[in-house]
């Protein structure tokens, strides 16, 4: 999908991180913007950033089908299309597995994995009705790729959410869909996942233990170490026009990943020491 100006975008997760930044740079290629997020405040600031171009946003919890159709119906009833859809939303707890309870479990696949789901319901068929180029972006993060000590149920998320994106992909190459995906794979990004906390429902709130606790600093520091979410922006912009599936921030994961299956061909558990 190489001409963007004047398209439709739809980001979710826009209120802050690469969600806005991922906003900003669509508004900057001359985007029409539907902006999602559960923070209000965070949502009308971004679209107040976009600049003078049309921006529209939705207070839309991804975990729920009802408001990301709510938001799909908005969006094609406002705009009359779509052709970018970023399903970004997203939020991190660590610890270790054998810690984390089913609420925590209800609210990581709620926003990680069936904000996806819930959009691909909602807006790929019609967005395959359009029959236009079009392109989804998935922001999945490396631990899609990597499950490491203390990232708990975040990877196990992030797996399923870059598993949905193959799969999502293999199958609108089969019934030869103009759309492409792109699976977003950045490692530490300058955001506030380490806070993700501040928008978890009450419903699923948890009791914090030792573990988590620890795994919040150690993302904390990476991220406050990471590179810029507009870097992340600019890959996926270069993602969409180039029609790549599977965006990596960094050059290493790629090394990463190939002695990973090596190691895994092996029989062999991998480490990431």
């Amino acid at each position: 999908m190489r001409e963007l100006v004047g398209k439709v975008a739809v980001v979710t997760g826009a209120a802050s991180g690469i969600g806005r930044a991922l906003a900003l740079r669509l508004a900057a290629e001359g985007m029409t913007l539907m902006l999602a997020d559960v923070d209000h405040g965070g949502v009308a600031e971004t679209a107040a950033l976009a600049g003078d171009g049309k921006v529209l946003t939705q207070i839309t919890d991804v975990s729920d089908a009802a408001a990301v159709a709510h938001l799909a119906n908005r969006c094609f009833g406002e705009l009359g299309a779509v052709h970018v859809l970023c399903n970004n939303a997203g939020v991190f707890q660590g610890g270790h597995m054998w810690t984390r309870g089913e609420e925590d479990f209800a609210w990581l696949l709620g926003v990680n994995l069936w904000g996806v789901l819930h959009a691909v319901h909602a807006f790929v068929p019609r967005m395959i009705e359009q029959d236009t180029e079009g392109h989804i972006v998935n922001t999945v993060s490396v631990a899609g790729l990597f499950a490491v000590s203390g990232s708990g149920g975040y990877a196990l998320s992030k797996h399923a959410a870059l598993a949905a994106s193959q799969a999502l992909a293999q199958d609108l190459a089969t019934v030869g869909a103009k759309l492409r995906v792109t699976a977003l794979c950045p490692g530490a990004v300058r955001t506030r996942i380490a806070e993700s906390e501040r928008v978890r429902p009450s419903v699923l709130a948890g009791s914090p233990t030792q573990d988590e606790v620890e795994a919040l600093e150690q993302v904390g520091r990476a991220a406050a170490g990471g590179i810029e979410p507009s870097e992340v922006a600019d890959l996926a912009v270069q993602a969409i026009r180039e029609e790549r599936f599977l965006v990596l921030s960094d050059p290493k994961y790629a090394a990463r990943l190939r002695l990973q299956t090596e190691t895994l061909l092996t029989g062999n558990l991998p480490s990431y020491q």
